[in-house]
């Protein structure tokens, strides 16, 4: 009696074509309809890599991503008109199951990075990427691990090494009517304080932000959210 050949290699059952793991399942949502066919374009060249669904502002993502259950959201920040990026992010990751969220923008500011992060988002990327790195970074937050950009991840470091500065209750609240557009003589009168010691308060903030205008102070309190 003869025994039944074996079978060929990678003709059985355990063939790596039927045991290979599924693609990520992507969701890409960016305002501008050129970049969404780019970022289409580009990953369906990458293996395990799916796009299921795109969204052109925020609100769309979300019902999309609630419609679709990707694995991975490739999310924008600056979203045109209604909900923004970071309030995208946050809503998305309330649904489950839940997706993970991949920032992936041309925006860098510590302020952005900040909320994103506490919004939710597995990773941080910025366009300027090269392919694999944007490949890898997908496969990462499949799983989700966090992936940053080396310049965000150098933010983040940056921003561990060196705390918010402190400001007092006063301060916060002259900054605050200092990021309205108060004059020294309207803040004083918001505050019921005289107009010398808005100015005293004012060096102080001054000082411990690092700047020497008042633009520049609501600058870095905006970003370092340090406003009331």
């Amino acid at each position: 009696m003869t025994s039944p050949a074996a079978p060929e290699p990678g003709t059985g059952p355990e063939s790596p074509s039927e045991t290979e793991a599924a693609s990520v399942r992507i969701l890409l949502c960016d305002d501008h309809a050129v970049v969404r066919a780019g970022l289409l374009a580009l990953l369906s060249s990458a293996p395990g890599i799916e796009v299921v669904g795109e969204a052109g502002n925020g609100e769309e993502a979300v019902a999309t991503a609630a419609k679709l259950r990707p694995d991975v959201v490739l999310m924008d920040l600056q979203l045109g008109s209604g909900i923004d990026g970071i309030e995208a992010t946050r809503r998305i990751t309330r649904l489950r199951p839940t997706p993970h969220v991949l920032v992936l923008t041309t925006y860098d500011t510590d302020a952005d990075i900040t909320r994103a992060i506490e919004a939710g988002a597995t990773g941080y990327l910025l366009k300027a990427e090269r392919p694999d790195e944007l490949f890898a970074a997908i496969r990462a937050a499949a799983q989700g691990r966090s992936t940053l950009s080396a310049p965000v991840a150098h933010r983040v470091l940056a921003q561990m090494r060196s705390p918010r500065p402190t400001l007092t209750d006063r301060e916060r609240d002259i900054l605050g009517q200092l990021a309205r557009g108060l004059s020294n003589r309207e803040i004083a009168r918001a505050l019921f304080i005289s107009e010398a010691t808005v100015k005293t308060h004012l060096g102080r903030i001054y000082d411990k932000l690092g700047v020497d205008t008042r633009a520049g102070a609501v600058s870095v309190a905006k970003e370092q959210r340090l406003l009331p």
